[in-house]
């Protein structure tokens, strides 16, 4: 590059990261397109529409049926964000929670009255069809339910359809028309090929009931034996999609019935977005301000590179419509780490080679040469947890996933490519010397393999020690880690003060009383728009401190106490939502055994570090036990966090060893080949660590308690991951590699 050039590209990168910014902070004409401001947020952060529905009938639904109902309306709202929570109140009502939404009415519209749907096809006594529907409005049935079930009228009920949505499709002229996709379950599927066949040789239609009237009566072209259908004739996509709706909300085991819905504030308020904010530019500041000192002019390019990627990764949030939340606050420290990283690992190596005495413009090349394979390695590595979780995670597990993964993109397109361009223009206009860019300094060897047995017998001290403290907790109060109303249910009281009170009220002032009463330091609380309701949720309360609670409030804020109401709710965090989660990490983690296999040509590579995940993984979990820190919705972020950090870092050691193999196997011991490399790469671990580190403390020392929460065992995830990075990963494999030798090539 000229000098000239070098000029040109330094100009240039500065105008278009002023540019981005302002997007990203400012926006595009009144509407502000593109800024934060239209990042969604999601429940803890913003708020959102709360429904509550209650089941039709006087019996008491069985467990099964409001399990299932809960899992389909779950995976039905989150059409709107990936954040909405669906949950049980009570014995007979779920309650919806969708971040992001401030107009309760149109989500009902569009989700739809939960209803009974039937697909009949009348017959008579002989059981031959005895007319064809016509679509009328509001017509119904010449006989009751009740005699078509008895005759076999009824062919299919909402739960044989597994989905229905509208879509387009050409006919054989190549014309377009929206029509709704439907497709059974297995049940459904023969239920349906038996209905058609009969249909289609008496040339009847099936008629499609719902909630007291037929919303569709298609015809039968053809035997339907696949399990999948569509019904034409939609006068456009939104009424398609309308009729989509109620047949997938009509798909329900229970018939429910809306009770109310209302607009809620942000679980953790306005405080905790406005710390978190502050957070996050203190901790930004203090990590370019450490880069600066460490990395000189390379120090300089990365921050440039970082300011690119925090005004890239705001405006990607807005244009993917992604939902942010504490679990996505997560995903993007981790990248911004990932982000940093990447630089440090680069401009190590430029040092490296600038000591062996070649130019600064040779070292700048080879540096990022030699960088490339880590860096690639490491993130994909982490983008293969991101995309299995976002295809199989539900809820928070898919938001992390998604900022996870735009975060790991946007931070090897600023580390490759920007940093690099701004590097090399850098070194173009004149800034050439090497006292710029820093020289290696020769570091003595240390011997990590061989004080490995201290090490492994550290480790392991510690996860036994977490294991028996979850035994002893588990025998005495039933819990072994210390679970929130997220994952066991709780009791969620709804109360009317004679005020509108703050968030900052209620924390000070209306919480304490709670909290002395129930002894949980946990509690959630959000206001309802419009109103002077506030709903606090909380452990389970027995009756005596529901009464004590409902008298304390009373006597010191003048509550009617006939203005308190406490239901029981169940977990946010379904069942399967844990099993989800669970068997996205196992499948996460075995795709990237498989990677690490592949590309270092050595399964060994691929277990140590797999087991270096799980070590990491127990070793909080061990912490969560001893220190009883909330288990919640976090926690499944913080778990996410840590395994992706973890495998990035022991990605980074293995990549050294890979290179110095080649290049020393001969004249070296294996020994010696493994604690040179895990010494050649213990700068850039230390720093890695150091600036991630940094955000989250900052994060921790400035957020509201369930920011700290959060935030804490982050740090020991961090630290544990350096840990076992530096430590047990290299010692690992080399035991590994002396125990399972390949006889035809070692």
């Amino acid at each position: 590059m000229k000098k000239s050039q070098g000029i040109i590209v330094l100009l240039l990168s500065f105008l278009l990261l002023i540019g981005i910014s302002y997007v990203a902070f400012f926006g595009i004409g009144e509407s502000q397109a593109g800024s934060a401001k239209h990042v969604k947020q999601g429940l803890d952060l913003a708020g959102g529409v709360s429904i509550t529905y209650e089941v039709v009938g006087d019996e008491k639904p069985s467990e099964e049926d409001m399990n299932d109902t809960i899992y389909k309306l779950k995976q039905r709202v989150e059409k709107y964000s990936t954040e909405a929570q669906v949950y049980q109140e009570g014995s007979n009502r779920i309650n919806i929670e969708i971040p992001g939404v401030s107009d309760a009415d149109a989500v009902l519209t569009e989700l739809g009255q939960p209803g009974t749907l039937y697909f009949i096809a009348e017959t008579d006594a002989d059981g031959n069809a005895n007319y064809t529907f016509e679509l009328l409005s509001g017509y119904s049935l010449t006989k009751s339910l009740d005699e078509l079930k008895e005759n076999g009228s009824i062919v299919l009920v909402g739960t044989d359809v597994e989905t229905a949505v509208a879509a387009t499709q050409q006919d054989q002229l190549g014309n377009s028309s929206t029509v709704v996709s439907l497709k059974l379950t297995t049940e459904g599927t023969q239920k349906f090929a038996d209905a058609t066949q009969k249909a289609f040789a008496a040339n009847e239609s099936i008629g499609i009931y719902y909630d007291g009237a037929f919303i569709s009566v298609p015809g039968v072209d053809a035997v339907i034996s696949n399990g999948e259908a569509v019904i034409s004739g939609m006068e456009d996509f939104a009424a398609a999609e309308k009729l989509a709706s109620q047949i997938r909300i009509g798909g329900l085991k229970l018939e429910l019935s809306e009770l109310r819905s209302n607009v809620v504030g942000a679980q953790l308020g306005e405080e905790a977005i406005s710390t978190s904010l502050k957070a996050a530019i203190i901790g930004l500041s203090v990590v370019a301000l450490l880069m600066l000192v460490v990395y000189l002019l390379p120090g300089f390019t990365s921050v440039l590179a970082l300011l690119y990627y925090v005004a890239l990764m705001i405006i990607m949030l807005v244009a993917f419509e992604i939902t942010l939340t504490l679990p996505g606050i997560a995903g993007i420290i981790l990248s911004i780490g990932m982000a940093v990283d990447a630089n440090v690992i680069i401009y190590n190596r430029i040092r490296e080679e600038i000591a062996t005495g070649k130019t600064v413009k040779s070292s700048i090349k080879i540096g990022y040469q030699k960088a490339l394979s880590a860096i690639v390695d490491g993130n994909i590595t982490t983008l293969i947890a991101a995309v299995v979780l976002g295809i199989m995670g539900t809820g928070s597990i898919r938001g992390f996933a998604q900022t996870l993964g735009l975060g790991i993109i946007l931070s090897m397109f600023t580390a490759l490519v920007v940093s690099r361009l701004i590097l090399n223009a850098c070194f173009a206009v004149g800034l050439q010397s090497e006292k710029l860019y820093g020289i290696a300094k020769s570091r003595k060897t240390i011997d990590f393999v061989g004080k490995r047995k201290v090490f492994f017998s550290l480790s392991v001290a510690v996860i036994l020690c977490g294991i028996v403290v979850m035994g002893i907790y588990q025998a005495t109060s039933g819990n072994a880690l210390n679970y929130n109303l997220e994952f066991k249910g709780g009791t969620s009281t709804s109360v009317t003060f004679d005020e509108d009170y703050s968030i900052a009220e209620l924390e000070s002032e209306v919480i304490p009383v709670i909290e002395e009463i129930t002894k949980d330091a946990t509690i959630q609380k959000q206001k309802v728009q419009g109103s002077n309701e506030v709903i606090f949720k909380g452990r389970t309360l027995d009756q005596t401190e529901r009464e004590a609670v409902t008298t304390a409030l009373a006597e010191k804020f003048g509550v009617d106490e006939d203005k308190v109401k406490m239901e029981t709710i169940s977990s946010t965090i379904s069942n399967e939502m844990k099993t989800d989660a669970l068997l996205a990490i196992a499948v996460s983690s075995f795709f990237m055994l498989i990677y690490i296999w592949v590309r270092f040509k050595d399964i060994r590579f691929g277990a140590s570090s797999v087991i270096a995940l799980i070590h990491d993984v127990l070793v909080v979990v061990a912490f969560y036990a001893v220190a009883r820190v909330a288990v919640g919705n976090t926690f499944i972020a913080c778990i996410l966090t840590i395994v992706g950090y973890s495998v990035n870092a022991t990605i980074i050691i293995f990549d050294r060893i890979r290179e110095n193999l080649a290049e020393m196997k001969k004249r070296d011991t294996l020994q010696d080949i493994v604690n040179l490399s895990i010494t050649q790469t213990l700068n850039r671990c230390i720093y890695t660590s150091l600036t991630t580190f940094i955000m989250v403390a900052v994060l921790y020392v400035l957020g509201v308690a369930s920011v700290k929460e959060f935030a804490l065992p982050l740090m020991i995830g961090i630290i544990c991951g350096t840990y076992s990075s530096i430590l047990i990963t290299g010692p690992l494999w080399y035991v590994l590699r002396m125990k399972f030798v390949k006889k035809e090539t070692e």
